[in-house]
């Protein structure tokens, strides 16, 4: 190992270091950089003018239009946590599925799977569920360890049920590493590598994870009824009232779900569109639960959605408007005029009622603080690849996995285990912007399909939500947990979802068409 590939390893270890050490993200992986280009220039091993392209480098990051997805994502995320919308899913999801054996578990993973595929923010999921449903799984009778475990792993059904910000944030970066396969490392295709390809790839992983923990529950529940009881339904219980009232809870956030995946899995709408009508759906969602007892106004934002989600899905040209109108045209622009007059005016009410009751300012602080902490983080990420770049630690990790044993299986399983150890102790975007570049390109340029890479290191980074010591949904869980529930019992409960997801990396290794099948 040269002077310089030394002093590029050393930089690895000490930005590792700080970020264990719970130092802020992006003026670690920043600060550590500089001081290790500064003790490189002074060893005549790195030349400092690589910082002349520092400027190119990030311009082109903040201003790419697919992460424009991300605070897009992030409101919607944020105004459907705050308008409540789980809590009334998870009564009536629990009475519902009351009666069956494990059912008050079973439905906490059915409810953090549309959640997840709502809001895809963990944090806000884990602690929404772990308030409204731990104390009622305990008080009846459930197995701690599992009760808990149950609530933690279905917070995490957000990394990867899409939309997801962690789909958005690492196919960007699988994407700019596809590019840079092709060019450092001469792999020759022309095929390009993008965000909606990843939600599409992710979606039956995502539904086999759910699947398998709401099958794990249930097996356990029928090995020992006692961890999991049933709870039969009072006399009193009109089972078809209650499962239309559970239809009604789950009605509005389906059908946003399936129109903002769906236009993207179309091809209809790029992930930044398709994330612009997911904002724009959460709050007329939003705006309809502030006021249940107007009547007139479900009437509305029902409407509204509906045109918002008709002139994304046909892609009415609007500047039909400046020509002459004559026979389709006319319809067609005719058509495309009245949906915009609806969509406006019901977004203009829904906006007003939010600006009046304050939720729209408080989610707006939310979302800012969020993007802006992903966008300094990438910042940061983007300084220290240059830096590690400038010393030549590129080509180190090239030359490595290029030697491991194995080949080229060899050095895609040296890369899963070592994202699965940094899990225990950074978070998903650390390793995304540090790792992700730096292993990526090698890997691609060996053959392994992009798409399918994308979706295993995002099942592999979602553990990193559960194992200790550090995992972020059991820091969560455990700040809103009744004193009962201690870290011993979070720690032996995620074992068995932990196992779980790792078990799904090695399906999905085995057929791969599991995830290629369905973009292809």
């Amino acid at each position: 190992m040269s002077p310089a590939e030394t002093l590029a390893t050393l930089m690895f270890i000490a930005a590792c270091g700080g970020l264990m050490a719970g130092y802020n993200v992006a003026f670690t992986l920043a600060g550590v950089s500089v001081i290790f280009a500064g003790i490189g220039s002074a060893m005549g091993l790195f030349d400092p003018s690589f910082f002349l392209s520092l400027p190119a480098r990030i311009y082109p990051l903040i201003t790419r239009e697919i992460l424009m997805a991300v605070p897009l994502f992030v409101f919607m995320g944020v105004m459907l946590e705050k308008s409540r919308i789980a809590e009334e899913l998870l009564q009536n999801m629990g009475d519902l599925f009351g009666p069956l054996r494990g059912g008050l578990g079973i439905s906490v993973i059915f409810v953090g799977a549309l959640l997840a595929a709502s809001t895809g923010i963990v944090g806000a999921t884990v602690v929404t569920m772990g308030l409204l449903s731990l104390p009622t799984m305990l008080k009846r009778g459930y197995d701690i360890p599992l009760a808990s475990a149950s609530i933690a792993a279905s917070g995490t059904l957000g990394q990867i049920i899409p939309p997801s910000i962690v789909l958005v944030i690492l196919g960007d970066q699988i994407g700019n590493a596809f590019q840079e396969a092709q060019r450092s490392y001469g792999l020759k295709t022309d095929a390009v590598v993008s965000v909606g390809d990843l939600f599409a790839g992710a979606l039956i992983p995502g539904l086999i994870l759910v699947g398998a923990y709401a099958l794990y529950i249930f097996i356990t529940a029928v090995l020992t009824p006692e961890k999991a009881p049933a709870q039969p339904w009072p006399d009193d219980t009109n089972a078809k009232a209650l499962l239309w009232k559970s239809a009604k809870a789950m009605i509005p956030p389906i059908f946003l779900i399936v129109a903002v995946l769906g236009s993207i899995l179309s091809g209809y709408a790029t992930p930044t569109r398709g994330a612009a009508l997911g904002a724009l759906g959460a709050m007329l969602l939003a705006a309809t639960r502030l006021f249940p007892n107007d009547r007139k106004w479900p009437l509305w934002a029902a409407l509204s959605l509906l045109a918002i989600v008709a002139l994304d899905l046909t892609g009415v040209d609007l500047r039909l408007a400046q020509s002459d109108w004559t026979g389709p045209e006319a319809l067609s622009g005719g058509l495309a005029a009245i949906l915009v007059l609806i969509g406006v005016v019901g977004t203009f009410i829904g906006i007003r009622r939010l600006l009046r009751n304050g939720q729209l300012a408080d989610v707006s602080r939310s979302t800012l603080h969020i993007t802006g902490m992903v966008f300094v983080i990438l910042i940061g990420a983007t300084i220290f690849s240059l830096v590690f770049r400038g010393l030549g630690g590129d080509e180190m990790v090239a030359h490595l996995m290029a030697s491991a044993p194995g080949g080229t299986w060899g050095a895609f399983t040296l890369v899963m285990i070592v994202m699965f150890v940094l899990g225990f102790f950074l978070d998903f975007i650390e390793i995304t912007f540090v790792v992700v570049p730096l292993v990526a390109p090698p890997l691609l340029a060996a053959g392994i399909d992009p798409v399918w890479l994308g979706v295993v290191m995002a099942l592999n980074l979602q553990t990193s939500f559960l194992t200790p010591p550090f995992g972020f949904a059991l820091f969560y869980l455990r700040g809103v947990s009744p004193p009962e529930v201690t870290t011993a019992h979070l720690y032996r409960g995620v074992i068995p979802f932990i196992g779980i997801q790792l078990s799904l990396i090695a399906l999905l290794i085995v057929f791969p068409g599991l995830v290629t099948g369905f973009w292809d």
